[in-house]
């Protein structure tokens, strides 16, 4: 692991963020709060879920002394998650930039949801929050169909650096 490819890590998950955020945006309150049959039940419950998630392994990696998921007592609006969502993802990109390479192999504790702790290395927790966000932003695409909202971009990987990596290399290419 190096630094180069958490950096590509971090920027992806955040690129994503956005998007999924966008989508969010656009729906109604009546879809956010729609009760769906599904591992989430709403639109709303499942980006609860993606936020927490997020949220508390970077206050794992911070080592806050009390971490909360999110997800528990959640009171908030739509808007109130957006907002924590950006902040989440300003978050991540900030630690990351200045996480030191010489801690990627660094156990970090952590608690699990349903009780107990476990340990994994730096770069393993990073590498399962992106694939977990991934798993649930998956779940959050069949959810936002089922409530009628059908605008939706490429959050694919391969989408990713062919957008984002051929803009920084004609930025580069113009001289800007």
């Amino acid at each position: 692991m190096n630094k180069k490819y958490i950096s590509e890590l971090t920027d992806y998950t955040i690129w994503v963020n956005k998007i999924a955020i966008n989508w969010l945006s656009q729906i109604n309150d009546e879809q956010w709060e729609q009760q769906i049959v599904s591992s989430f039940s709403s639109v709303k419950q499942t980006a609860l879920h993606i936020v927490s998630a997020q949220k508390v392994w970077i206050d794992y990696w911070k080592n806050v002394s009390a971490p909360v998921f999110l997800s528990v007592g959640f009171t908030g609006t739509k808007t109130d998650l957006i907002q924590i969502w950006e902040g989440v993802s300003a978050d991540l990109k900030n630690l990351m930039d200045t996480y030191p390479e010489e801690k990627y192999l660094q156990p970090v504790t952590f608690k699990w949801p349903g009780g107990g702790e476990g340990t994994m290395e730096f770069w393993q927790s990073l590498l399962h929050m992106s694939n977990h966000s991934t798993y649930h932003r998956g779940q959050l695409v069949t959810l936002l169909r089922q409530v009628g909202f059908t605008t939706f971009s490429s959050t694919d990987l391969a989408t990713y650096y062919r957008i984002v990596h051929n803009e920084d290399s004609l930025r580069v290419f113009a001289g800007s």
